[in-house]
């Protein structure tokens, strides 16, 4: 039903968690190169590799390979620099959920692009964003919360 979108993650273990939300709740996942791991790395491994085999998994060179066709009133940026509470955005069916690099978060010039669909997760102001995993499932589950959760029991 819906698409998460990292954009070159670093850390492995936040993939693996993230791999881990998408083979639960049936969402794709999508990995925007470079990397900064191995697929096959063991931490990656260790968090969600008894999932991987259920995963729709979708590997692109770069940023520009993934939106490539993609509907533009699909794509949402969760970024800290987001003026929109994720809570007041309307996820359509197939909506793709993108989420930065754990050290620099989403380009500049992406959220340029779509300003009007950069998103955040409340904070407190002198912490500088959540674990990467966390807020993927915190959005993740807000669009579930909006389709009554459909395909999940």
């Amino acid at each position: 039903m819906f698409n998460i979108v990292l954009v070159e993650p670093e850390i492995p273990s936040n993939t693996g968690n993230i791999a881990r939300t998408c083979a639960v709740t049936g969402c794709s996942l999508h990995l925007i190169e470079p990397l900064g791991f191995s697929i096959d790395d063991k931490h990656l491994k260790r968090a969600g590799l008894d999932y991987w085999h259920l995963l729709d998994v979708h590997i692109y060179k770069n940023l520009d390979e993934f939106l490539q066709g993609k509907d533009q009133q699909l794509i949402f940026l969760a970024t800290t620099k987001g003026s929109t509470v994720y809570t007041d955005v309307n996820y359509p069916e197939g909506a793709y959920l993108l989420f930065g690099k754990e050290t620099k978060g989403l380009p500049e010039s992406l959220r340029r692009k779509y300003p009007d669909q950069c998103i955040r997760v409340p904070m407190q102001k002198e912490i500088r964003s959540l674990n990467l995993s966390n807020s993927v499932a915190i959005v993740v589950y807000e669009a579930f919360r909006q389709h009554d959760f459909e395909g999940l029991m």
